[in-house]
């Protein structure tokens, strides 16, 4: 499974009262669950920036991310962008292996 960052930002005029984004919340996850039952959710977070929520999955292959996002951005009403990422110590390893 890859590691995959996606980056979300609410679009301008979608409802933002608690009640309405965990509705949102609730609806977006179980669309993703139903459409992509092997991703694996490893964490959320609400960020200060040009972004207003960053989540951390794992899935199978690029499609399945991208079949994520937009989930994301059809339920969500949002914009989303995302990143494959591998963990530090793996990148070391990969990068000590250009010098062999």
């Amino acid at each position: 499974m890859t590691t995959f960052i996606m980056l979300t930002r609410l679009a301008t005029g979608t409802p933002r009262s608690p009640e309405n984004l965990e509705e949102l919340e609730r609806s977006a996850i179980k669309e993703v669950e139903a459409r992509c039952p092997n991703v694996r959710w490893l964490s959320s977070y609400a960020v200060l920036g040009r972004s207003d929520y960053v989540d951390m999955f794992e899935a199978p292959d690029i499609e399945t991310a991208m079949k994520v996002s937009a989930l994301v951005r059809t339920f969500g009403h949002a914009d989303t962008e995302v990143w494959p990422a591998i963990e530090w110590q793996r990148f070391k390893a990969l990068a000590r292996s250009l010098h062999s």
